[in-house]
């Protein structure tokens, strides 16, 4: 062959490489990640990006006499991730339902694969991530949950002349030992008989008993600033302990009411850590769980009457500085529960991105996550394969909606981090397989 016709050929063969990596699978976007500090805005090759051909096509030589299982051998772990995220993205569950995917290589520092990536979708409880990183943003990983126990008046021969005020702090790790415990401090105190009024402090929260969307169908609330056992019960059980310790009430009943400023005394106060918290929250996706963490970033400062709309606030200041489109979120609630929450796999991910450059964020929500194989919601998934104890990461399920968000350790070493959104899906197991098999690839060597 002449010098000339070589480069012809070769000239050819480039231009229909280019030319195949300008076309995307069904159901695929092109992301082109936005300059802030969590998603750095590299050029991206072909092993990096989603808009690859819409069949997958391996880089041969023109010419070579090496047999093809030899070839195979030499394309690299890249190439044959990406090809087989390709071949995956092409079943057919993605015809009948809408898929967001996103996984950024943390130890490269670029995007790795996207499809779909900044399309606005519902998060289920991967909801759960917006909440928790909002919360170690603003609280820090040494907040706690506080209920505590206060007294007005003087006690003489047993009689509290005055009020007893429970105010509360919605700690859904409150219980009826922790109960039992104020009790024993009434009567340390000497209080066998209160002449005033038991009162129940609710002011941390507003009065709205549910989440803003939730279905009349859930099982969830009424949401109070003062529940025991997540359940609004503590007026009866506080009653019951009360009986029960020989404390006898002037007044039956449990009003509502703002403890005053002054002229109280604390008696005890219950506090729980977040991490206490964030560990049941995040492993077993406990709604409730999220929910009281919720209310305490809308309650950051001392904010009385907290309400969703506060916390709402202050998550999409959060996601707007780090240069994100915080008009592609909705903040509906805490938990996920809420068909109005709204999000896109680029902006979870990031999140997730901005958690691994903040140390002390990091030592708290990564001890939360489920593990794939071995813990939480993922206890029973991805056993006996590639990605078993690999994956760090939320679940999420809702009528239609299958989600995953978190860590993973790749087969080529790489630390990654990764969004997958099944929507309108007919079974959430359809999703939670198509997932499970999206780690997969990633985790094999």
């Amino acid at each position: 062959m002449r010098s000339t016709e070589k480069r012809y050929f070769w000239s050819i063969l480039l231009l229909t490489l280019v030319l195949g990596s300008c076309f995307s699978p069904r159901g695929t976007s092109t992301v082109q990640p936005r300059a802030t500090g969590s998603v750095p805005s590299e050029v991206l090759s072909l092993t990096q990006v989603s808009s690859a051909p819409a069949v997958a096509t391996e880089i041969q030589p023109a010419a070579t006499s090496k047999p093809q299982a030899e070839q195979k051998a030499e394309a690299t772990w890249e190439e044959r991730a990406v090809a087989a995220l390709n071949a995956a993205c092409q079943q057919d569950l993605l015809q009948t339902s809408q898929l967001g995917l996103y996984v950024y290589d943390l130890t490269a520092g670029t995007p790795f694969y996207a499809v779909n990536a900044t399309h606005r979708m519902r998060p289920a409880s991967c909801q759960k991530l917006v909440t928790a990183i909002t919360a170690l943003q603003f609280l820090g990983g040494d907040y706690l949950f506080h209920t505590s126990l206060c007294v007005t008046g003087a006690v003489s021969g047993g009689t509290l002349n005055g009020d007893v005020y429970v105010v509360g702090g919605m700690d859904p790790m409150l219980c009826r030992e922790d109960l039992q415990k104020m009790v024993a401090a009434l009567k340390q105190a000497g209080v066998v008989r209160v002449a005033g009024h038991v009162y129940a402090d609710l002011s941390m929260k507003d009065d709205q008993p549910y989440g803003w969307g939730w279905s009349w169908d859930d099982d969830y609330g009424p949401l109070s600033a003062l529940m025991v056992g997540c359940k609004d019960q503590f007026a009866s059980d506080w009653a019951t302990c009360l009986s029960r310790a020989g404390i006898r009430l002037s007044h039956a009943g449990m009003k509502p009411k703002t403890c005053p400023a002054t002229g109280v005394r604390q008696l005890l106060t219950i506090t729980h850590t977040i991490d206490e918290v964030l560990n049941p929250m995040l492993k077993k996706s406990e709604n409730i769980f999220a929910e009281c963490l919720f209310y305490q970033i809308a309650a950051c400062g001392g904010q009385k009457q907290a309400s969703c709309k506060m916390a709402e606030e202050k998550a999409k200041t959060f996601i707007q500085s780090l240069g994100l489109p915080a008009e592609l979120c909705q903040v509906a609630d805490g938990s996920g529960l809420s068909p109005y929450n709204y999000t896109t796999p680029e902006i979870l991910v990031s999140l997730l991105n901005y958690v691994q450059q903040q140390p002390a964020i990091r030592a708290h929500l990564l001890p939360a996550l489920p593990v794939s194989g071995t813990d939480g919601t993922l206890e029973k998934r991805m056993t006996d394969t590639p990605a078993q104890g690999r994956v760090l990461a939320k679940t999420g399920t809702l009528t239609g909606i299958s989600s995953l968000a978190g860590y993973l350790t790749a087969g080529n070493g790489h630390v990654m981090s990764f969004c997958i959104i099944n929507q309108g899906v007919a079974k959430a197991s359809f999703g939670r397989s198509f997932q499970d098999q999206i780690c997969n690839i990633l985790c094999a060597p």
